[in-house]
């Protein structure tokens, strides 16, 4: 424990002395301007391994590249494959959260579990709380303890079981969330390196992050009452630990009829889309005829945020929340607010990567790297397994899954790709690496406020309180969902609708 708590001290240092995430990708930017300069003096080149064409590197301060970077700034945030997307969820997910109706569904999924299901309820509905986006955190990590405490067990447990399966298990969920719609625009913007027509549908990983959420739930489950409950024994509870009210956190009747007329809604609304697209001559099909290349999937994030207007709009009429169709807008707004630090996120990392993919250093990159691990002769498993090291010890230090996957997509995805790997099957990696260590970063601002929670129950709790109790859910989560993607792979089960395993 010695060790891992210096450890984790010496990545808070050098964590901290890190630059925002926005300024990282300013630094990135720059250095790909630089280094185009000299590897374009230096004539490096590869020979492209799709048409035998020699790709060279350009030099951004070349007068071309200079024009480039000051003509074409505004046009490459705009073309940023994410930025759409985000913003078109976001619209009809805020309404959603404003009216009220995501807040009383995570409360009204937990406390009136039975006991025997409690904890497996408690995990599963926190891993798919994604969805809620913050509120996960600030509303149904609390809403645990207090869970738990009222059926008699361990509010500490619960704080832990709350905390370990919406961080651990955020790249998982039972519906398709914002970071499948973010998730997958970046992506497309990487593969489209060497692919410009590729791209990545927010529901290219769907299927296994459905299973995913229901295999971490039976695993975060078992881990709690085999060695969690005894870790959480140890902490002897000397606060009220009082984080509210459990009777505040039940759903009044008017929640309860809003919940009920919303779930219609949306089984309407689901219906709706099912007898539209369903027969044969539908306009909504793909030009071939067939439903995965239907409109439904390719703009599921409007149909995403259409869905989550719809329930949200019922859900907020009901319970006085949102009182008329003028008040609708307004509640568009907030998200789209919410937005701003991701927008100007978006701005920096839409520069690096058409930087990166205009000058050709990413193909040199990508075709120099696919060739030194062809070269290799080793199995596939094991540059996975490097890539999931690599990611999870970068999430450590850089906790914006966003921010993370936008700087080392554009060199992993077109390399994999070069290698006959998708960028499905990257993505899907990555989600399993960028979840698992969420829960012991110290850099992590939910670690905070997570820590602050346990010191209502126990005053002189600290980080290696923290570490000790969340260490061997990472490690968990790590390994055996790592070890389930394999089996996955193995088999040969598709990721989602249409997706492949190989380019």
């Amino acid at each position: 424990m010695r060790l891992t708590l210096g450890v984790l001290s010496a990545i808070e240092r050098v964590g901290n002395r890190l630059p925002h995430p926005f300024w990282l990708f300013v630094i990135m930017a720059g250095l790909v301007v630089l280094a185009s300069a000299l590897l374009a003096a230096l004539n490096v080149s590869v020979v492209s391994p799709a048409d035998g064409s020699t790709i060279a590197v350009r030099s951004l301060l070349s007068p071309e590249g200079l024009h480039f970077i000051v003509g074409d700034a505004v046009a490459n945030f705009a073309a940023f494959p994410p930025l759409p997307l985000i913003v078109s969820v976001m619209i009809g997910v805020s309404v959603a959260e404003q009216s009220g109706l995501v807040t009383a569904a995570l409360r009204g999924s937990v406390t009136r579990v039975p006991k025997k299901l409690l904890t497996f309820a408690v995990v599963l509905t926190g891993i798919s709380a994604s969805v809620a986006s913050d509120a996960a955190y600030v509303v149904f990590i609390p809403l645990a303890a207090m869970v738990f405490k009222a059926v008699g067990r361990s509010p500490v447990l619960g704080l832990v079981v709350g905390f370990g399966s919406v961080s651990a298990g955020y790249n998982a969920a039972l519906t398709i969330t914002l970071t499948d719609a973010l998730m997958s625009g970046i992506s497309t913007s990487a593969a489209q390196i060497i692919d410009p027509g590729y791209v990545v549908n927010p529901l290219s990983n769907f299927f296994f992050t459905f299973v995913s959420a229901l295999f971490l739930a039976v695993v975060i489950t078992l881990l709690t009452e085999l060695v969690l409950v005894k870790l959480t024994d140890k902490v002897q509870e000397d606060g009220d630990g009082e984080t509210g009210d459990l009777g505040s956190m039940l759903l009044t009747d008017e929640e309860r009829k809003g919940m009920r007329r919303a779930g219609l809604a949306l089984a309407l609304y689901l219906g709706a889309l099912a007898a539209i697209v369903l027969p044969p001559s539908s306009p909504l099909r793909g030009e071939d005829g067939g439903l995965l290349s239907s409109p439904m999937l390719t703009g599921v994030a409007v149909v995403l945020a259409v869905g989550f207007l719809i329930v949200g709009m019922v859900y907020g009429r009901t319970v006085g929340t949102i009182p008329t169709m003028a008040s609708v807008p307004p509640a568009m707004a907030v998200g789209v607010r919410e937005l701003a630090p991701v927008l100007v996120l978006f701005f920096a990392a839409a520069q690096f990567i058409a930087y990166f993919s205009w000058s050709g250093m990413a193909d040199v990159i990508a075709v120099s790297g696919a060739d030194m691990l062809d070269s290799l002769g080793v199995h596939p498993v094991l540059f996975f397994i490097g890539f999931l090291l690599l990611a999870t010890t970068l999430n450590i230090f850089i906790t914006s899954g966003s921010a993370q996957w936008a700087l080392i997509a554009p060199v992993f995805i077109p390399m994999f790709m070069l290698m006959g790997v998708s960028p499905e099957t990257t993505q899907a990696l990555y989600r399993i690496a960028d979840s698992a260590t969420n829960i012991i970063s110290p850099m992590s601002a939910y670690f905070i406020l997570v820590l602050g929670l346990l010191q209502k129950y126990r005053k002189d709790a600290g980080v290696g309180t923290m570490i000790s109790l969340t260490l061997p859910i990472s490690i968990t989560v790590f390994v055996s969902w790592s070890l389930f993607f394999f089996l996955w792979w193995g088999l040969g089960i598709p990721l989602g609708p249409g997706t492949p395993y190989t380019y």
